[in-house]
């Protein structure tokens, strides 16, 4: 899939501006502060509508403004054409229209157009904390199958219903909270078992690429190992619950299920967010980027969208140069605040300035 053209209406720092892409690779160059990666960040929001720098709705409606505009026309591999209208509200309920037609629920849009982001943030992925190694994992299911867009939710409502009922036990594991809790525990496994499993089996099939992609980027053959292994799978959610269940309730807290999983990586056998430098730690999280976009074309039959945002100025000029000579192909938007190296081979060119575009 192709996003032929963009327009920006109080996005960010951009009062209005429309932009049309090539189907290769465009690079968008300008100095920090003036808007590139805020023009980056309209295309990836249109696929999830979230902003991949975390930042909330009324961060992203430029400042005076009431509400903002993105609008995006996207060719598919088969020439169908899909309008995407996404109107961000400072103080209120954003609309979303898809063909003219009103999105009811998110997931709806989910599929409609896929981006990949590539960001210095990603370095999250590796020195982060647990939740952002689940996040990668589930935005890469829900990148393969919108279906598991569904099935994140209700985990998520079905552990703040059970923490409620803890809160309200108070500490005390009365035999009505008793059997309440069997009710949610049950309810829990049920969907818990089926997301586990999907999580092992994108962890077993993306873990060959991770290490292909880092080869590639560093330049010799390194072991690299990606494990997800949490405790409640060898026993059973419901087992692995009761065996909590007094510490469950004296917390107040789920403290075992999908929401609590961990997936850790190594490089050479040693734990990379302890025992790696930062140059292993940034290639690996790159490696991720890249693997989870080689899995997602090779599941879906269509290449995302694939968005370099300033991460040439992170890397050596080794692992740049090498990173620009295996991205995969397809559409490729590259943000930087410098000259592009000649690997970059860009197609076309815009550069910004203080929120406004101009060609080369």
């Amino acid at each position: 899939m192709i996003v032929e053209q963009l327009e920006l209406i109080n996005f960010r720092n951009y009062v209005s501006g429309s932009f049309d892409l090539t189907s290769g690779t465009t690079a968008i160059i300008g100095g920090n502060g003036h808007g590139k990666t805020n023009l980056a960040e309209s295309l990836a929001y249109l696929a999830t509508l979230s902003s991949f720098r975390g930042a909330p709705n009324d961060a992203l409606v430029r400042a005076g403004a009431e509400q903002a505009v993105i609008r995006a026309t996207v060719r598919h591999d088969d020439g169908r054409e899909t309008l995407i209208e996404a109107e961000l509200v400072a103080a209120g309920r954003n609309r979303v229209q898809v063909n003219r037609q009103k999105l009811v629920r998110v997931r709806d849009l989910l599929g409609s157009v896929r981006v990949t982001v590539f960001s210095p943030d990603d370095l999250i992925l590796v020195k982060g904390g647990p939740g952002d190694r689940r996040r990668y994992l589930d935005d890469t299911l829900v990148a393969l199958a919108t279906k598991y867009d569904a099935v994140r939710l209700e985990i998520d409502r079905i552990v703040k219903q059970r923490n409620t009922l803890l809160k309200q036990a108070a500490g005390r594991l009365t035999d009505e909270i008793e059997a309440t809790l069997d009710v949610w525990d049950q309810k829990f496994a049920e969907i818990a078992d089926q997301f586990g499993y999907a999580r092992a089996t994108l962890v077993a099939r993306i873990t060959p690429m991770v290490h292909d992609a880092y080869e590639h980027l560093a330049g010799t053959a390194t072991p690299i190992e990606l494990t997800y292994e949490p405790g409640w799978r060898q026993v059973g959610l419901v087992a692995a619950l009761q065996a909590v269940r007094e510490t469950d309730v004296r917390r107040g807290v789920s403290t075992v299920g999908p929401h609590r999983d961990e997936l850790s990586f190594s490089i050479n056998g040693l734990p990379s967010r302890t025992h790696a430098s930062q140059g292993e730690q940034r290639t690996l999280a790159l490696a991720l980027r890249l693997a989870a976009h080689q899995l997602v074309t090779e599941r879906t039959g269509t290449a995302p969208v694939l968005v370099l945002d300033d991460v040439l100025s992170e890397l050596d000029d080794g692992r740049a140069t090498a990173l620009l000579e295996h991205i995969p192909p397809g559409q490729v938007i590259i943000t930087t605040a410098t000259e592009l190296p000649s690997a970059a081979k860009a197609d076309r060119i815009l550069r910004v300035e203080a929120g406004k575009v101009s060609e080369g």
